[in-house]
């Protein structure tokens, strides 16, 4: 007798599994790598880190903001999303890596903290490019966008 469970049933796969985990390992660390380039960016242009990889939303755990700054005055919070690149290329456009979903997400993440927090503030997003790569010989170059538009036009939360 023909069951469907049958077609779908995975089968372990040696090769593919242990090749999987070692990718995500190192681009996680490529990850953390322009994180903390972008941390050093924001602290050494006078900002305060206020958190690393927040993640305010309980239930969805994509959800995930790489760098929250604060301005030395406490008036202006600063949402960054950072991205990575080995180089640059001359065929991508900037800001590549940041498309509608990953907007859709990074609005929920922003919102879900700001109403955690009770924030009454100024607030705004950024996304910072770091090129280069951890063990290459030329230091990485950093490409920082400013009040990237992530938020609607008339933004309220209260």
């Amino acid at each position: 007798m023909w069951r469907p469970t049958e077609i779908f049933r995975k089968k372990p796969a040696a090769s593919s599994a242990s090749a999987s985990p070692s990718r995500g390992h190192e681009n996680a660390r490529i990850g953390k790598w322009g994180e903390d380039i972008a941390a050093c960016f924001l602290r050494n242009h006078g900002w305060d880190i206020v958190g690393r990889r927040v993640r305010p939303c309980k239930r969805d755990q994509r959800c995930e903001i790489d760098v929250i700054a604060r301005s030395h005055d406490k008036q202006t919070v600063l949402f960054v999303e950072v991205k990575t690149h080995a180089m640059r290329s001359p065929r991508a456009a900037p800001l590549w890596g940041v498309n509608r979903r990953k907007k859709n997400v990074l609005l929920r993440a922003c919102a879900n903290w700001i109403m955690r927090e009770k924030w009454h503030g100024n607030f705004r997003f950024d996304v910072i490019q770091v090129f280069g790569r951890r063990t290459g010989p030329n230091p990485p170059e950093i490409d920082h966008f400013e009040n990237v538009p992530l938020f609607p036009a008339k933004w309220r939360f209260w």
